[in-house]
């Protein structure tokens, strides 16, 4: 009897102990999900992304005395870059009284609250370039935003601005083409959202302007000589992008 009693209460101890197991890998299986399981973060409620950089806008902004103001994401961030666009920034939009006010990793949901909390007070700008929402795309393994709250985040954004810049005109930009294939699980929902942003033109205050095709060969493919990587441009490319819209800046600019 000694014996079953022991062999018993080992049984129970194993038998625990596997339990235990058991359930601290589920444990540590739920904690290490993919972040794709998780909720994609809404497009179009304003979000604090980077107070920091929030206050040095502030500073610029206050100071006034900008004619043209760039804002929107890492695309709009990186012409201050030595390494990508600054020499093409201070050759072309520098002498016109520029600012830029972009950041890296921006949605929509961030330029809104940037909006809504100041980086728009302290100057009446003449013209304002908007490059935004390549971060809400949704494509392949990566799940953020669907194209219709892209597009919402977008609507409302391009609302603030007019708002609170009315008399300035808005240089609205497609978003700018990425991956280097037509494979690209991206290039379709980016055609999707410039297609509505394009509607949006009315000829008086908003005007849309698509370059993508400045950084495509003729089979579509992404002109990677152009690029860093498949979503932002080097010098070469920002160069060719401020080819693309320096005259319709200066135009928009120069009107009433």
């Amino acid at each position: 009897m000694l014996l079953v009693r022991r062999f018993s209460v080992g049984t129970i101890l194993i038998l625990v102990g596997l339990t235990r197991a058991a359930m601290g890998q589920t444990t540590r299986s739920a904690a290490t999900a993919p972040s794709t399981t998780q909720p994609a973060p809404s497009a179009t409620e304003p979000l604090i992304k980077s107070l920091p950089r929030h206050q040095e806008f502030l500073k610029v902004a206050a100071k006034g005395d900008i004619d043209l103001l760039f804002i929107g994401d890492s695309i709009i961030d990186f012409w201050r870059r030595p390494d990508r666009g600054l020499v093409v920034w201070n050759q072309y939009f520098a002498p016109l009284k520029a600012a830029n006010f972009g950041i890296s990793g921006d949605r929509t949901e961030h330029v809104l609250w940037r909006v809504q909390n100041g980086e728009l007070e302290g100057f009446k700008a003449k013209c304002i370039v908007l490059m935004l929402g390549t971060n809400n795309l949704s494509g392949g393994k990566t799940i953020r935003n669907t194209n219709e709250e892209t597009i919402a985040g977008m609507k409302l954004v391009v609302n603030e601005i007019r708002s609170r810049q009315p008399q300035a005109k808005l240089l609205l930009l497609g978003i700018l083409q990425r991956g280097k294939t037509t494979h690209d699980p991206f290039r379709v929902p980016l055609k999707i959202v410039n297609d509505e942003l394009a509607k949006w033109d009315d000829g008086k205050n908003i005007f849309y302007m698509d370059i993508g095709d400045k950084f495509l060969h003729a089979d579509d493919s992404l002109a990677m000589e152009l690029m860093n990587d498949p979503v932002h441009p080097n010098t070469k490319g920002y160069l060719v992008w401020a080819d693309a819209i320096i005259a319709k800046v200066k135009e928009l600019m120069a009107m009433p």
